[in-house]
């Protein structure tokens, strides 16, 4: 088992909880690949995304100010609809 230094491990990472975050993440992904494809695994999902984290391959992606503002753009279009739909019933009758 290799063990990792933390300080080289958050070079590309901001803290530890978005480090758990990504290997968790990335490690769900190699085990469902594994599995539909139905091959094994040389060595487990974890330590495979550790070692994509640490050669500086799997970093996490930026966050944009759009896309955090978008679903709330989206749900006040929908709320909109919502009270157009309520409004045009009674306007048939």
């Amino acid at each position: 088992m290799i063990l990792y230094p933390m300080n080289e491990l958050l070079t590309n990472v901001s803290s530890r909880y978005e480090l758990v975050n990504l290997v968790a993440h990335r490690a769900r992904q190699l085990s469902g690949e594994a599995e539909r494809e139905r091959t094994p695994l040389k060595e487990k999902p974890v330590t495979i995304a550790l070692n994509e984290v640490w050669a500086g391959e799997l970093v996490p992606e930026p966050e944009d100010e759009e896309t955090e503002a978008a679903p709330a753009e989206d749900e006040a279009a929908a709320s909109e609809e919502a009270e157009e739909a309520d409004e045009a019933p009674e306007e048939a009758e």
